[in-house]
This record gives structure tokens, sequence and C-alpha cells, in this order.
């Protein structure tokens, strides 16, 4: 197929976070469901839930991926005691709502309105401190009890379980405590017959690239068209003789879609460093719009390292970026490549208009 080149528009990308009306979340109920009932979304946007025991590390993961916190610097945040809803309205791609609750919610409490949370839920993720083992007997109770409960008032959530906080655990330490809460999890479903419910299980730290590519999985869910653009990634790879590429949320460093072959951290790891290397380098140096963004139409980079492995970012959209991998004896041809990444940006285009 053939398609041409489209400007578009790049006045800058930026977070919209509504954070101005938390809800209070304590027992009694009736006074803050009251509150969260004026907080319920009118637009319809997936919603993200963010579920689990007390200091399992929710606000701290949702601070990092979406505030851009440095990893160190969520030692010193409060314990949550209130629902939180953040508002992430950064790209007409991936719009959504992040809500975070305490650990202290009751969902059997007769006060708490279970319809009204879950019915509008794109996806639930529950977190569990890898390495808090002796609470993990209540916060797989705590799982058996959220995941039936959601499942029963929206059978469409996806389920997604963060076993996190596993940089502080042994490599082999870390695959016998997913093993350990997978077969236990999975067990309790099936005792109270749900064994039809299917849950994701991710390791990640905030200290690493593994929380962004947990979060990466979950979005890619709530994408309608993902099957689409993950496609035309693979035209794309094909033609141009990459070995990797992804379609990445500038701002929260998040994939919305990659190519078909296996997505290998440290390759998702050099397009996160990419990106910040360009923004960082653009703000200094680059000429910022009236938003004051420095990513723009314009925006664009080549990077080669020592091993002869080329790195090649372009600005899709205001808000989306193409950073590829290739061999540098595949990247003779520039200019077929810019061509082919023209129609790749059109077509992405097209898919959303």
């Amino acid at each position: 197929f053939l398609f041409f080149l489209q400007d578009m528009a790049s006045p800058g990308y930026k977070y919209e976070f509504d954070i101005d009306s938390p809800v209070n979340y304590t027992t009694p109920y009736e006074d803050s469901l009251s509150n969260l009932r004026g907080i319920i979304p009118n637009e319809n946007k997936p919603r993200i839930l963010l579920m689990g025991l007390k200091t399992s590390g929710k606000s701290s993961i949702q601070k990092v991926v979406f505030h851009k916190m440095p990893p160190n610097e969520t030692l010193f945040l409060d314990a949550t005691s209130k629902i939180v809803k953040n508002d992430v309205s950064n790209s007409s791609f991936v719009q959504f709502q992040i809500w975070d609750f305490p650990g202290q919610i009751d969902f059997l409490d007769s006060t708490f309105d279970s319809d009204m949370i879950f019915s509008g839920c794109g996806a639930l993720i529950y977190v569990i401190d890898a390495q808090a083992s002796d609470d993990y007997d209540e916060a797989l109770q705590k799982l058996q009890i959220t995941v039936a409960r959601a499942y029963e008032v929206n059978p469409n959530i996806t389920f997604e379980v963060f076993i996190h906080k596993v940089d502080g655990l042994e490599d082999d330490h870390k695959l016998e405590a997913q093993r350990l809460i997978q077969r236990q999890s999975q067990d309790d479903l099936a005792d109270q017959g749900l064994s039809n419910i299917h849950l994701t299980f991710h390791l990640t730290s905030i200290y690493d690239h593994s929380i962004f590519e947990a979060f990466s999985k979950v979005i890619q869910k709530l994408i309608p068209q993902l099957a689409t653009l993950e496609n035309l990634l693979d035209i794309l790879v094909s033609n141009c003789k990459m070995e990797k590429a992804f379609l990445v949320d500038v701002a929260s460093k998040i994939y919305v879609a990659t190519d078909s072959s296996f997505v290998d951290m440290q390759t998702y790891e050099l397009a996160s460093d990419m990106i910040d290397v360009v923004i960082d380098i653009s703000c200094i140096y680059g000429a910022q719009d009236n938003e004051g963004s420095a990513y723009d139409s314009t925006s664009q980079s080549i990077i080669k390292l020592s091993n002869g492995v080329v790195l090649y970012l372009k600005e899709v959209n205001k808000y989306l970026a193409l950073v590829a991998q290739l061999r540098e004896e595949n990247f003779q041809k520039l200019g077929l490549i810019d061509y082919n990444f023209s129609c790749f940006r059109k077509a992405v285009s097209d898919v959303f208009s």
C-alpha cells in the first residue's frame, strides 16, 4: 500500500492531572461515597484501578510512571488514606484515569458501592509486595475477594497482578515468589468456581524499566486499534530491515505498540533512554513552542552505538514517537527509511481519524 506524507500539527504534549478532589475513604463510608459520586467521570475514558494492601507500593508506581518522581523520593510518600484520581489525557491515543485506592478499603462493607467503582473499569491492577512474604496470605485473600466482586459487576475487566519491589530479591527468589503467588491465587479462584478468570502476572520495580513495561502491557489491552498498529509496525520493520520498533508515548515512556517480535528488556531500556536524551537535549538547545515543549514535528535523532547498532527516533505526532533499532549495515539507505516512516506516520494518522 502507498501513503503520502501528511504534516501534522504538533503544539507539544502535556499531562492534565485532576487531583483537586481526592476522596476521603474511611470506615464508615457514607460521607466519602457521596463525594465519590461527584468524581465519577462523564467522559468515556477507560479507568484503571490500583489496589492492594497498605505499603505495597501503589502510590509509588503511579508517581514514578506518570508524575516523573525519582524512585528514591518515593520513600518519603505518606500512606494513602483516600482515593486519588489522576486524569491522564496526554494523548488522543492513550486517555485513561488512574484511581489509587487505600489498602484499608473493605469490599464487603455494605456501604461500599462496588457497582459504581467497577462498572466503568477497564483494568484492575492488584499490587503485592514481593518482599513482604509474611503478608502473602492476607494479600491473596484480598485479591480473591476483589477479583470476584469486580468480575461479578464487570466481566470485561482485565486483571493484572504486579508482584512489586522485586529489586530487593535474588533472581531465584523472584521466580519462586511468582510461582507461589500465581499458583495460590489461581487455586483460590478455582475453589470459588472462578477458574475462568484470567490473571496476568508481572514482576515489577520502580528502580528499573520493568514497571514501565508492565504498564505498557496493561495500556495496550485498552487500545482497540492495537492489532492494526502492530501490523503497521511489522510492515515497517520488514521493509526497513529493523531489529525492533516501538511506538512510544513520549511523556510517560510507555510503549503503546510494538512489532510482533519478542520484547527484550534491554532493547526497551535503550528506547526509553533515547527519549530522555532527545527531550533533555532539546530542552537545552532546541526552540520551544508556545506550550513550552521542545518536542515537535521536526524532532528526530540518530544514535550510533559502538556495537554496530543504530537507534532511530522520529516524531509520529505531538504525543508519540517511533523508536527503532537497526544494524548499521541496514542503515545505509536513510532516504528509503525516512520515506517508509512517512508512510507509517500517515497510516497511524488514518487509523485514528
